[in-house]
C-alpha cells in the first residue's frame, strides 16, 4: 500500500516566541512559530546587520566630501649636503635636504623641525559626490529588500513545515487506527480459526496484515520525526515534540470563496522577490550614473601653513662650515613660516575613452538584471494561475473525501459482519481494511491540502496575510 504518494501535495514550493515547547500546556500556534523563526533565524539576523551596515555607509559616503585636514610635526637629525641637478622622487621614496652645494662631502649634522597644517578639499566634483550618495542609498534599498525577502521566505518555509508536520501527525494517527483495526480483526480471525469456523490460512493473512500495519506505522513515525526536525530547524530551536494547532485538519477557511479571486485582480508589484530584483536594477543604474561622472574635471582647494626650524645657520656654506649647532632645541625650535593657498582644476582627458567602455559594461549589466526581473515576473504570473487551479482542485478533494470515507467505512463494516458470519472471505476483508485506511488518510490530507494550496498562492503573491487572515 503506497500511502506516501498523497504527501507530495504537502510540499509548498517557495523561492520561500515559544516558551517551554517541551511539555506544552497549549498548542504551538502558527503565529507563535512564525514569530520565533523571525526572531531566531541566523540568516535574518545577518541581513539585518547588512542593512545596518548599508545605513552607516550612507553617512560614510557623505563625509567623503569633507576636506582633508592634516596636522604634522616632524623632528629630524641629519646632514644637508646639496647637489645641483634634477631629481625625480619615484613613488615618494626620497628625502629632502635644503643645503648648499658643497665642493666635497662632509658629515656636519644638526637637528631640524617641520610643523605644518594642510587642507585639501575637492570643492566641486561635477556630480561625483552626489552620484556616490545615490549609489549608497540604492545599496541600502537593496539590503532592505533583501532582508524583507528573506523574512517573507522564512515565514513561508515555517508555515509549510508547520502544515507538513501537522499532516504527518495526522497520518501517524491514521496508521495507529489502522493497526488497531488490524489487531482487532486478528483476534476475531484467530478465534474463528481455532474454532474451525475459518480456514487456518486466514489467521496467517491476519498476522501479515498486522505486521504490515506495524511497518507502515513505523514509516509514519519516522516521517513525522523528519518533519518535526524540519520545523525545529526553521524556528532555530532544539528538536522536540510539537503539540500543534489542529485547525488546519479540522476545517477549511470560512472565506475561501473570497480567497479564490481572479488572478487579474491581484498585483505582483509588491511581491518581495520582485522588489529584491528591482532593487538590483536600481543599484546597477546608480553605479552606471556614477561611472559616467568620471569624464568630468575636478576643482580642488589647497591650503598649507608651514613652520620650520634648523640647526644650520642662514650663512652656512662653503665659507662658513662651522655655522651650525648640534643642540636639540637649537634645531627644532620654530624659526620661519610660510603659507600657501590655491585652486587646482584637473582633468584627465583620456578618462573620456576609459569611461565610455566602463559605462557600456555597466549598461549591459543593468539590462541583464532587467531580464532576470522580467523572467521572475513571468514565472510568478504562471505560478499564480497554477495556484488558482490548485485551490480549486484542493476544494474538490475536500468535498469528495468525506464521501469516500463514508463509503469505505460502510464497506468495512459490511465485510467484517459478513466475514464473521461466514459470508465473505479474508481477501474481501483485507481489501476493505485497506480502503478504509486509505480513505482516512485522504480525508486528513484533503483538509491540509486546502491550506497548503492557499499558502502556495500567498507565497506567489507575496502577501502572507492572504493565508494568515483565514485562520
Amino acid at each position: 500500500m503506497n500511502i506516501w504518494k498523497p504527501l507530495s501535495l504537502l510540499v509548498v514550493t517557495a523561492g520561500c516566541s515559544v516558551a517551554a515547547v517541551m511539555g506544552q500546556s497549549h498548542p504551538l500556534t502558527l503565529q507563535d512559530a512564525l514569530q520565533t523563526g523571525l526572531k531566531n533565524y541566523q540568516s535574518i539576523k545577518a541581513k539585518e546587520n547588512y542593512a545596518k551596515a548599508a545605513t552607516e555607509n550612507i553617512s560614510a559616503v557623505k563625509r567623503e566630501y569633507l576636506p582633508d585636514l592634516n596636522l604634522a610635526a616632524q623632528n629630524s637629525y641629519g646632514t644637508v649636503n646639496g647637489e645641483n641637478g634634477p631629481m625625480w622622487g619615484y613613488k615618494g621614496w626620497t628625502t629632502g635636504a635644503s643645503g648648499p652645494a658643497m665642493p666635497s662631502q662632509n658629515w656636519n649634522a644638526a637637528f631640524g623641525g617641520l610643523y605644518l597644517a594642510n587642507v585639501s578639499w575637492d570643492v566641486i566634483t561635477f556630480g561625483r559626490q552626489h552620484a556616490k550618495v545615490a549609489v549608497a542609498k540604492e545599496q541600502l534599498n537593496f539590503s532592505q529588500a533583501d532582508l524583507e525577502q528573506e523574512k517573507f521566505e522564512q515565514q513561508v518555509r515555517i508555515a509549510g513545515a508547520y502544515l507538513n508536520l501537522l499532516a504527518a501527525q495526522r497520518l501517524r494517527g491514521a496508521m495507529e487506527s489502522n493497526l488497531k483495526r488490524a489487531e482487532d480483526l486478528q483476534r476475531i480471525i484467530t478465534t474463528r480459526a481455532l474454532n474451525g469456523l475459518s480456514a487456518g490460512v486466514d489467521s496467517s493473512i491476519a498476522n501479515a496484515e498486522v505486521s504490515k500495519a506495524k511497518l507502515t506505522l513505523i514509516d509514519a513515525v519516522n516521517y513525522e520525526e523528519v518533519q518535526s526536525n524540519k520545523l525545529a530547524e526553521m524556528m532555530d530551536v532544539s528538536p522536540q515534540h510539537f503539540f500543534l494547532d489542529t485547525t488546519f485538519v479540522t476545517k477549511i477557511p470560512n472565506q475561501l470563496l473570497e480567497t479564490v479571486s481572479a488572478p487579474d485582480a491581484i498585483s505582483l508589484r509588491d511581491q518581495p522577490l520582485l522588489k529584491y530584483y528591482s532593487s538590483r536594477v536600481a543599484v546597477s543604474q546608480a553605479n552606471q550614473q556614477l561611472l559616467s561622472k568620471n569624464i568630468m574635471p575636478r576643482l580642488s582647494f589647497m591650503g598649507t601653513m608651514q613652520t620650520r626650524g634648523s640647526g644650520f645657520d642662514h650663512d652656512y656654506g662653503f665659507a662658513n662650515k662651522d655655522h651650525f649647532g648640534r643642540g636639540y632645541w637649537t634645531g627644532v625650535k620654530p624659526q620661519v613660516s610660510n603659507y600657501l593657498i590655491g585652486l587646482n582644476l584637473s582633468w584627465t582627458v583620456t578618462d573620456i575613452w576609459r569611461t565610455h567602455s566602463q559605462v557600456a559594461r555597466q549598461q549591459y549589466t543593468t539590462e541583464g538584471l532587467k531580464n532576470e526581473y522580467n523572467l521572475t515576473y513571468s514565472r510568478l504570473e504562471h505560478q499564480l494561475q497554477l495556484s488558482e487551479q490548485q485551490i480549486d482542485n484542493a476544494v474538490k478533494k475536500y468535498r469528495e473525501a468525506p464521501v469516500g470515507l463514508k463509503a469505505a467505512s460502510d464497506a468495512f463494516l459490511q465485510k467484517s459482519t459478513l466475514y464473521e458470519n461466514g459470508l465473505a472471505n479474508i481477501a474481501d476483508l483485507s481489501q476493505a481494511l485497506y480502503n478504509i485506511n486509505r480513505a482516512e488518510t485522504d480525508r486528513d490530507i484533503a483538509y491540509n491540502g486546502v491550506w497548503q494550496a492557499i499558502l502556495y498562492k500567498a507565497a506567489t503573491v507575496g502577501d502572507l496575510q492572504l493565508f494568515l487572515s483565514q485562520l
